[in-house]
């Protein structure tokens, strides 16, 4: 059973940092791919940043330089480091993953797409105030 259970969000100041975990289970094939999105209230869900089994990345503009995605393989956990918050940052945050184990189709890209994943976390809300 795929499992996905974010942490880490929470309420900071604009400049402060957070650092989201999503803790992933169920998965069994190592070609994967994973990923964190948002939503704010009225908004449509967003791609904000994605990692692919060959450790490539993909970053949201709004983000990019501020945001750090990465995996711990050890411990089977997606990490969002998130820096220099601001107040347009806020949102609910989820964590996403795909696989596909078929190798014969090349690597999965690491994309920002909502429709490529197929295993979604809960989220966990961060809030960001000025």
């Amino acid at each position: 059973q795929e499992q996905l259970v974010e942490s880490g969000g929470g309420s900071v100041q604009a400049g402060e940092s957070l650092r989201l975990s999503c803790a992933v289970s169920g998965l069994t094939s190592t070609r994967t791919r994973m990923a964190w999105f948002r939503q704010a209230p009225g908004q449509q869900r967003e791609g904000v940043a994605s990692i692919n089994h060959y450790i490539s990345t993909t970053y949201a503009r709004s983000v990019k330089g501020r945001f750090t995605i990465s995996q711990d393989n050890a411990k089977n956990t997606l990490l969002l480091q998130m820096d220099d918050l601001k107040l347009e940052d806020t949102a609910m945050y989820y964590c996403a993953a795909e696989q596909y184990p078929h190798p014969e189709d090349g690597p999965l890209a690491a994309t920002l797409n909502q429709f490529d994943y197929e295993y979604w976390g809960q989220g966990t809300q961060v809030t960001v105030s000025a």
